[in-house]
């Protein structure tokens, strides 16, 4: 007999459900800690490879570009073939491009070593949401999804601390060899893990015939779902500024409040450490008030992106030293509540067969107008002006995500209604 999800909604034992997650999210932090590890490296760099701030953050870029060229069709990969193999190669990739880094002589052996990274990471996301989609049950899904977003923030932060500690005391090529190997064995590890077995792609018609999906079937999954869309832009231009406040906020510290480059990238990282708690917060919250609310997974990103504009916009245009830096903390905590429900909502509307694509898309979408484009755009107005007039311009980034969420939370609830019904079964 098929061994399918149980009464409790659980696919596998909660313990190994729970230990499969555990490997995921020390994969995500060590993902962001092997992209992020740079950012505060980027004076040791810019005086040894003799680069602008424009190249620094095209070492940044870079990543997202390539995750953005490559993510779709890997994910359409993950969805058909394997998500727990797929993820395990993926990030023995990445973690053998970061140990590269370490090896590079010039800026043009750089920028290529930080190209294999996104190679390796263009499918983690995706393969990642949709794994976890099913490895828990429906009405746990905000508050898991937000529990592994928290290794973003976590892995970012430890990556931004480290890099300026090695940097500062060994050089910043130790930096990239000493944060690659721990993400190597969790790589190995996850070959191992168990799956579930790949979804039909098929619908039951209103006569409850079973109908295999073609091609114009799975574009119209994704276009007769407006609040999906909206959520895809939504959580771009929240990534926009969140990643502009990884990569920058040291520079800004540095040149703003005239801290050292050691000091700035561990205070940088400690801000954008504090997500660790406002993801997962933002996770528990989200599912509770869902209870009452069913559209709070739209409504709660709307409600804490539009409050976290509001303070960036005091804490850039009005307040200065202990005070900005006492906002910023909130900040940290709060920017990031928003990512459990949006995630949860590119699973909850598509169908079960086309869950890591539905996020692989969320991934184009917010790495090529989010992650992609914050870093260079934000380094050629620094370039053009100062740092300052730069970063002023994210709260108004946040309002239109804020925007954007509220509108398809207009939409969420009837396209919950269109998705097709699918128990999921362990792969033999």
């Amino acid at each position: 007999m098929k061994k399918t999800e149980d009464r409790q909604g659980y696919l596998f034992s909660k313990g190994y459900s729970n230990y499969m997650f555990m490997l995921l999210f020390l994969l995500y932090l060590f993902d962001y800690a092997d992209r992020m590890v740079v950012n505060s490296m980027f004076s040791f760099i810019k005086a040894d490879l003799h680069i602008s701030d424009t190249q620094c953050g095209w070492l940044v870029s870079v990543i997202y570009l390539t995750i953005g060229l490559l993510t779709f069709p890997v994910s359409f990969l993950i969805d058909r073939w394997s998500r727990t193999k797929t993820i395990g190669i993926m990030a023995i990739i990445w973690s053998i491009a970061t140990a590269l880094c370490a090896l590079t002589g010039n800026y043009v052996q750089l920028f290529m070593a930080r190209i294999l990274i996104g190679f390796g990471e263009a499918g983690y996301a995706p393969g990642g949401s949709a794994l976890i989609s099913g490895l828990y049950p429906l009405e746990k899904r905000s508050k898991m999804i937000g529990l592994w977003n928290a290794s973003i923030p976590l892995g970012s932060a430890v990556g931004v601390a480290i890099g300026g500690i090695i940097a500062q005391s060994l050089g910043w090529k130790h930096a990239f060899g000493l944060v690659a190997f721990p993400g190597l064995i969790i790589a190995i590890l996850f070959l191992f893990v168990k799956d579930y077995k790949t979804v039909d792609l098929s619908f039951v018609d209103k006569s409850n015939n079973k109908i295999k999906m073609k091609r114009k079937d799975i574009i119209k999954e994704f276009i007769t779902k407006p609040s999906v869309f909206f959520t895809y832009f939504g959580m771009a231009a929240v990534v926009f500024v969140t990643t502009a406040m990884i990569v920058w906020l040291p520079k800004f510290f540095e040149t703003e409040n005239g801290l050292a480059p050691k000091t700035a990238g561990t205070l940088a990282g400690a801000v954008m450490m504090l997500a660790v708690i406002g993801a997962p917060l933002g996770g528990f919250l989200i599912d509770k008030w869902r209870k009452t609310q069913p559209l709070a997974r739209m409504l709660f990103p709307a409600l804490s992106t539009f409050v976290s504009a509001i303070i960036l916009f005091i804490v850039f245009f009005i307040l200065k030293g202990t005070g900005q830096i006492i906002l910023l903390f909130v900040f940290g905590v709060l920017v990031m509540t928003f990512i459990a429900g949006a995630a949860a909502v590119t699973q909850d509307v598509i169908h079960p067969g086309l869950r890591a694509t539905s996020y692989a898309i969320a991934v184009v979408v917010q790495n090529i107008l989010g992650s992609f484009t914050a870093p260079i755009v934000l380094g050629k107005i620094s370039d053009l002006s100062n740092i300052k007039t730069s970063m002023s311009i994210l709260p108004f980034a946040l309002l239109i995500g804020a925007l954007l969420f509220y509108l398809g939370s207009k939409y969420y609830l009837s396209d919950m209604n269109k998705v097709a019904k699918v128990r999921l079964e362990i792969a033999e």
